[in-house]
């Protein structure tokens, strides 16, 4: 008995000095010690939690070279390899996790909208539930700071910039002609609906050295990666109708949305200024294909319409009236993928293609444009680490445009031009720590039609102040060249030039954000002309320069008051241009030196509604008096504007809607037209220039049939 009690002690005892003690300390980069870390060898049972004052020890079987790893919330991963026989009075430094959700972020100049995105300025909901949008994402950015009221044109004007400044994308892939055509004093819509996308980056400055030929701003566009489930949405309204419908496989899926749009039945109830004799008729389709592999996504988007409509508006200069019919047919298609080729490696591979005709009377003058575009891009990303990313690429843009003009006394000539354009680009994500991030890039561009080699630098910063709040700044220098107007006559020019100065403070508070930005921008090198329009005997060169400076003020707050959104925006804009037949350096007559507006959105459980409303004030533009010494020498009255919107679910897939735009009928003025020669008292005779309409009234009846008989289109109103 003595010698089995023996045996089994001895046995007993080498067994537990076969064991080997693991210990140490565990701090941040600072000392401090971390309580509460978890230290262990990967792929055993074998550790310890870290004490109050930092310290493990635990006890392993394990031999030879092992992974140790430590770890804890809002710090990156610590892994040592080694023999186990080292790891002894171990000190280990967790650094903090620079992609933790209260880490700092590079906003200086953007709006992120998306579950995707940290900071949240607007929703995807709230592209088409903001009541003076009707459904159009343009239209719900135009309630963000920055951009500035032109009530008769519809597109972005950002910051001193003209429309053309900003440039659109969809899956990172250009959009040549984002917006459908119209005449004058009538707003024009951005052609893609939002039915089909869930991330928006609106871009109001600064913005990444990917992107080029946009001096002002960039809208960027994702189409949605995994529809949640097979549904068909169904719109009957007071304008036409829409149709939509996805399908989903195992690893595919396939949506398309679907509308007409026919305004003579609305005019014959409400009319308006002008005199119709075909009100306003389109029709429109999209498509999108997704394909999922094993270490990527294949995206295939199309989109086509056409639209068309004739009418006679009211001139000063003719007592008939100008006649101006229109017809457009616009497609667009884009295919991109994006993949892992590994752990550290992704790629990115884009192309777009654009066709547009649009063929335009007015007068006795026939024009017909045609514009055939193309965009390729390839883009690759390296991680290195959570704190150093680089992201390197290239893109090419192809455009072919050709003009058939002709008229009573001139017999058909052609104008246009190719405009072909070779980019490089590489940018640098770096994070110092969860309080300090910059991104530094470069972008190369080569214009084979002005034979000129530009280089840029993009370069931005962001430090965390606190725990809510941090500062940005950011800087850039950005090329576009001139619009189809100036380069069909001459080719004979360069780009025009902008840089840009931006200093950003950020507070996010739990349903709370506040934004304050200032910034500056100098142009050079803008187009200039001596004529009123221009034309083939125009003579044109890059003369022009300017400036924009300004404020931009954001709160948002869907915490404070139960049931309650509402944000509010204000900008305040000084800027002045010596541009195309500018006389001077004048304030543009598309800028307001003041633009507030204010949204607000209520859900009433009892009635099972979601009501609306949003307002709008614009200090007046300026224009010109020819009765009056000076150029652009007085300016319009106020602008006001007052929408409300009621979605009314009928039952939980049927939705019931209503809007109204300008509901107060407020007599806004966007300008006027002088008369192109005196009296006999030797005064210029004028007519203000109003909206066709004062109002717009919108009904609309959604259904949806989906699996889980819950969905509705109230994300789509």
């Amino acid at each position: 008995m003595k010698s089995l009690l023996s045996i089994l002690f001895i046995a007993l005892s080498l067994n537990l000095s076969a064991q080997s003690t693991i210990n140490g300390i565990v701090t941040d980069i600072k000392g401090v010690p971390i309580i509460g870390a978890n230290v262990y060898l990967e792929g055993t049972y074998d550790g310890a939690t870290t004490d109050e004052f930092g310290k493990f020890l635990f006890e392993t079987d394990e031999k030879g070279s092992q992974k140790l790893i430590a770890s804890y919330v809002s710090y990156e991963t610590f892994t040592m390899y080694g023999d186990i026989s080292f790891m002894k009075d171990l000190k280990i430094e967790l650094r903090e996790d620079v992609n933790a959700l209260d880490a700092v972020v590079l906003s200086a100049g953007t709006f992120a909208a998306g579950d995707n995105s940290k900071v949240t300025v607007l929703k995807p909901l709230d592209v088409v539930t903001t009541a003076s949008a009707l459904g159009d994402f343009v239209g719900a950015l135009q309630t963000l700071p920055g951009t500035t009221t032109v009530a008769e044109d519809g597109r972005l004007f950002v910051r001193g910039g003209e429309a053309e400044e900003t440039q659109i994308f969809i899956d990172g892939i250009r959009v040549f002609t984002p917006y459908t055509p119209t005449t004058n004093n009538a707003p024009t819509r951005g052609r893609y609906s939002p039915f089909l996308f869930d991330g928006i980056t609106f871009s109001t400055g600064g913005y990444s050295a990917e992107y080029g030929q946009a001096l002002s701003s960039i809208l960027l566009l994702n189409t949605i990666d995994e529809p949640d489930q097979e549904k068909t949405d169904i719109g009957i309204m007071s304008v036409g109708a829409t149709l939509g419908n996805t399908q989903k496989w195992n690893s595919s899926s396939l949506s398309f949305n679907g509308s007409y749009i026919n305004l003579a039945p609305y005019n014959a109830v409400f009319s308006d200024r002008n005199d119709w004799k075909k009100p306003y008729e389109g029709f429109s389709g999209e498509t999108v294909f997704r394909q999922k592999f094993d270490n990527g996504i294949l995206k295939l988007y199309a989109a086509f319409d056409a639209t068309n409509f004739e009418l006679t508006q009211e001139d000063i200069n003719y007592n008939e009236g100008v006649h101006f019919k229109l017809k457009n047919d616009n497609l667009y298609f884009n295919g991109s993928y994006q993949g892992m080729i590994n752990e550290v490696w992704t790629v990115f591979g884009g192309l777009s293609y654009t066709n547009s005709d649009e063929k335009i009377s007015f007068l006795d003058n026939n024009i017909n444009d045609v514009e055939h575009s193309i965009h390729a891009k390839m883009k690759i990303k390296r991680r290195f680490s959570n704190r150093f990313k680089l992201n390197f690429g290239a893109e090419y843009f192809a455009t072919k445009f050709d003009e058939k003009f002709s008229n009573s006394s001139i017999a058909p000539v052609h104008f246009g031009y190719n405009n072909n354009i070779a980019a490089a680009f590489t940018e640098a994500d770096i994070f110092f720590s969860k309080k300090l991030a910059t991104k530094v890039g470069v972008r190369a561009e080569y214009s084979e039609m002005f034979n000129d080699f530009t280089i840029v630098p993009r370069v931005s910063l962001a430090y965390k102040t606190s725990k809510k709040g941090q500062v940005s700044l950011a800087y850039g220098s950005f090329y576009q060249n001139p619009m189809s107007n100036v380069l069909k006559f001459n080719q004979e020019l360069k780009a025009q030039n902008t840089s840009h100065y931006i200093l950003n403070y950020q507070l996010n508070d739990d349903g709370r954000i506040f934004r304050a930005e200032a910034y500056y921008k100098n142009y050079k090198d803008l187009i200039t002309y001596d004529s009123e329009f221009v034309d083939f005997d125009t003579t044109i060169a890059n003369n022009g320069h300017g400036f924009a400076k300004g404020l931009d003020l954001f709160w948002r707050d869907s915490k404070t008051i139960r049931n309650i959104d509402y944000w509010v925006s204000y900008s305040y804009l000084d800027t002045k241009r010596k541009y195309r037949n500018y006389s001077m350096e004048a304030q543009p007559n598309f800028a307001n030196t003041h633009n507030l507006s204010v949204v607000g959105k209520y859900f009433i459980s009892d009635w099972k509604s979601q009501v609306g409303f949003s307002y709008a004030l614009a200090s007046g533009r300026s224009y010109t008096n020819p009765n009056l010494d000076g150029f652009l020498n007085q300016k319009t009255k106020t602008y006001n504007s007052l929408s409300l919107n009621w979605a009314y679910l009928i039952s939980q897939q049927k939705i019931l809607y209503f809007s109204i735009n300008n509901a107060f009928g407020f007599k806004n003025i966007n300008g006027y037209q002088y008369a192109n020669t005196p009296d006999l008292n030797g005064n210029f005779n004028r007519r203000a220039l109003k909206p066709a309409a004062d109002q717009f009234f919108f009904v609309g009846f959604f259904w949806t049939i989906s699996e889980d008989k819950k969905s509705n289109q109230l994300d789509n109103l």
